[in-house]
């Protein structure tokens, strides 16, 4: 494809990323108030004479992606360009009109447990869907999960020392997120509101997304709580993932489950501070299922092709956490925060694969340091080891 288009959250990493591995490449950011008048004027001067050319921040300029597929298609495809923004340009609809059958879209997440080691291929969670499945005993790493859940995995809080360097990061990073990021994008009526629906998807992370109750808890319209959630997901804060049925076509009809892509930013929003606070929360299942949220969705992005990752419900309240899906393979995957997870909690897992025979065998990723099997097909595996 000639267009790469990059996104991720503000502080990610997408500009060093890009700077780095691209260095052959003319590099310019949108975040440069002249480039930005130069690209709103003339966009075509920003590439004249050149054959490859990396553009940050480039949502800032919407109708410079019409100009970019003319250039692609008057050089027969020869141009190369790199376009990066923290807003999810898929999510654009001018941006997907101009490039459709031009550009290929990768998402950049936050850090994860194997990144932070300097593991770049990750191969437990490639094990899992292997027939014969065989697994070896491994010394937990000397990590305690609340700290983990409330340091999270952005780039620039990787190497802050003391819990207080964090939170002052994450209160700087959320203001910079309203009064900044959050303006470029569309015109919000009341920052006050909007914090307040971000608080509100905060306590619900890891839950089914139900509109109506967040404006109602926010003394909002529902317009409005539409147009806040996506703004959210646009600038790559929140995700949703949608259910699972065995026929595609279905997919569509249930409520989203919705996601943080940050447990710190998170559990920062909601309000806890500490690990005392944060283990007596009654949301801290939910704050460890979008830790793990963020180590399969990175996992999913690491297989060829993507794989894709959903949830499932039956109308009788069975649920089961995540469904990867990759090709005709599936894998359920449960999310206890025990230490110890018993049969009785494979319950919905074995459901699954019953109705799902395509399934080999089903995952519980659970708060403790023990690698077993707890059913002929169900195995029980530790936070820390699915991305190792």
């Amino acid at each position: 494809m000639p267009v790469v288009i990059v996104t991720g959250a503000r502080q990610v990493g997408k500009s060093t990323m890009l700077q780095k591995e691209f260095s052959s490449y003319d590099y310019v950011t949108l975040d440069d108030y002249a480039l930005m008048e130069q690209a709103r004027l003339d966009p075509q001067s920003l590439w004249a004479g050149k054959e490859s050319l990396i553009i940050d921040e480039a949502q800032k300029c919407p109708q410079l992606f019409h100009a970019i597929k003319q250039a692609v298609d008057v050089s027969n495809r020869s141009k190369r360009f790199i376009l990066s923004g923290s807003a999810n340009l898929y999510l654009m609809e001018k941006v997907t009109e101009s490039l459709a059958g031009r550009a290929v879209y990768v998402d950049l997440l936050p850090m994860t447990l194997g990144e932070s080691a300097g593991i770049t291929v990750p191969s437990n969670f490639q094990a899992l869907w292997q027939e014969n499945f065989r697994f070896e005993l491994v010394a937990p790493p000397d990590m305690n999960l609340l700290d983990v859940l409330l340091k999270g995995f952005m780039p620039p809080v990787m190497s802050l020392q003391t819990h207080n360097q964090v939170l002052i990061w994450l209160d700087g990073y959320v203001k910079t997120y309203l009064e900044r990021d959050l303006r470029e994008l569309s015109q919000v009526e009341s920052l006050i509101d909007f914090r307040k629906v971000m608080q509100c998807l905060s306590l619900r992370t890891g839950g089914i997304l139900n509109q109506a109750d967040v404006a109602k808890d926010c003394s909002l319209s529902h317009a409005t709580t539409h147009r806040y959630i996506k703004l959210l997901e646009v600038s790559n804060i929140i995700s949703r993932v949608p259910t699972y049925y065995a026929s595609r076509s279905k997919r569509l009809v249930k409520s989203p489950k919705v996601f943080f892509l940050d447990s710190a930013l998170c559990i920062f929003l909601s309000g806890y501070t500490d690990r005392d606070s944060l283990a007596k929360s009654r949301e801290l299942g939910g704050y460890f299922e979008t830790l793990v949220y963020l180590h399969l969705r990175a996992l999913c992005e690491l297989m060829t092709p993507r794989a894709g990752i959903y949830y499932w419900r039956t109308s009788t309240q069975r649920e089961v956490d995540f469904v990867i899906e990759h090709g005709r393979q599936v894998l359920p995957v449960e999310v206890k925060l025990t230490r110890r997870p018993i049969l009785a909690d494979a319950a919905n897992l074995l459901a699954f694969l019953e109705e799902h025979p395509m399934a080999k065998r089903g995952v519980i990723v659970h708060g403790g340091d023990d690698l077993f099997w707890l059913h002929s097909k169900v195995i029980a595996v530790p936070w820390w080891w699915i991305d190792l």
